[in-house]
């Protein structure tokens, strides 16, 4: 799966980005809309990660899906 994917249809991912990543909040991630950086920065914010391993994070996420 590639990212485009995931934004085209980021209403069905957000509720699996809930499950995975817990201290992100709905809103936050409506905000998100499904944009890899703006998630990746929120990922570093929330969670104290280098941007190096916020974007790891997401590639093991999408593997995943």
């Amino acid at each position: 799966m590639n990212w485009d994917q995931i934004e085209g249809n980021w209403k069905e991912f957000k509720g699996k980005a809930v499950a995975n990543w817990g201290k992100l909040t709905e809103d936050e991630l409506d905000r998100v809309q499904g944009r890899r950086t703006e998630l990746a920065g929120l990922l570093q914010q929330k969670y104290g990660k280098t941007r190096e391993e916020a974007e790891k994070e997401i590639d093991a996420w999408m593997a995943r899906h």
